[in-house]
């Protein structure tokens, strides 16, 4: 099969780090795999290896030519985020085009603005068939989607606790909806860093001097280490000892999901994606969303009990591999695409 998955996006974040990753999937799978739009560099990073071809793509027009180009030939577009859906609507005005599948990746209904309800309405007569990332994601677009949740492949067996960095490690980005100052004052509530306990924050975004300045008023200082964006994630996550994502209403959460993989005890705020994945797992280290005492209770407690967190690092790992693949992501995406080339 034929896939084209388009984004207008010259950046790498969450949405084209999911597209790459499925386009992987996918390519893996036997399918014959195009991918328009995020950074170049990285798009070619992430897909090394594999024949899948990406086209840069930063604006809707730049999107339009390119599934002009590529989209004739496909069996299903499956286009991401609203302005992509715009460039596949554009596209189909001089060129027939196949399906068009749209991943619906923010928990809300499109449009916004003045002009939101005529940019939804023409994004809306595009697409043939809607996934969502989560059941939370689901609830919230206009009209009805297939829960499709990302999945990733399997790493290596947890390296036992005491083999683990005494650290605390985040991975997000440093952007105010998706609250890291929460997870400093988690780990402040903690009491860890005057234990010899670190916070490694790997992220970017506009917060960044503002958590600098937010660290030294918690009396950390020293203790929380901003790092930035960084490719070795997974390695970080192999040494740390605890995974902390304290983002209220992330929509999916697909770090929380690396870190189950990577098998590091995960302690993250109770509420919207993060209840589809790590809360299954038993005795998962969920608290009250934004209750930043609770999450430094949970963080204390399992730094307390190597035993504990090689158990629940266990169950992590078993509930990915079980329920969250990057294989068992390519067959239900197909599942759709099938629905819409009957």
């Amino acid at each position: 099969m034929r896939v084209v998955h388009a984004v207008r996006s010259d950046g790498f974040a969450g949405v084209e780090r999911h597209v790459s990753r499925l386009a992987y999937g996918q390519a893996r799978a036997g399918h014959d795999v195009v991918v328009i739009g995020g950074d170049p560099a990285a798009m070619h990073r992430e897909l090394a290896g594999t024949p899948v071809v990406a086209v840069p793509a930063r604006t809707v027009v730049q999107v339009a030519r390119a599934l002009r180009r590529t989209g004739a030939g496909a069996h299903v577009v499956h286009v991401h985020m609203t302005a992509a859906e715009l460039g596949a609507a554009l596209a189909g005005l001089t060129r027939e085009l196949p399906p068009v599948v749209s991943t619906r990746h923010f928990a809300a209904p499109r449009g916004g603005g003045r002009l939101g309800p005529v940019v939804a309405a023409v994004a809306r007569r595009a697409v043939d068939a809607q996934i969502a990332i989560s059941r939370y994601t689901a609830e919230r677009v206009d009209g009805p989607s297939t829960v499709v949740h990302a999945g990733v492949d399997d790493r290596p067996d947890a390296r036992p606790a005491r083999d683990r960095d005494a650290v605390v490690l985040m991975a997000q980005r440093l952007q105010p909806e998706k609250r890291p100052d929460l997870g400093l004052e988690a780990f402040a509530a903690s009491g860890l860093a005057a234990r010899g306990w670190r916070l490694r924050v790997l992220g970017d975004g506009p917060l960044d001097e503002v958590l600098r300045r937010r660290a030294d008023v918690l009396g950390l200082g020293d203790a929380v280490e901003l790092l930035g964006r960084r490719p070795d994630v997974a390695a970080q996550m192999a040494d740390a000892a605890l995974f902390l994502a304290p983002s209220p209403g992330e929509h999916y959460g697909l770090s929380v999901l690396e870190a189950m993989a990577s098998g590091i005890p995960t302690v993250a705020d109770g509420s919207a994606g993060h209840l589809e994945t790590l809360g299954l797992v038993d005795g998962a280290g969920l608290y009250a969303s934004q209750d930043v005492a609770a999450g430094g209770a949970l963080l204390a407690a399992l730094a307390d009990d190597a035993t504990r967190r090689d158990e629940l690092a266990a169950r992590q790992q078993k509930t990915q591999r079980e329920r969250f693949t990057l294989a068992e992501q390519v067959r239900r995406t197909d599942a759709v695409y099938a629905e819409v080339l009957r």
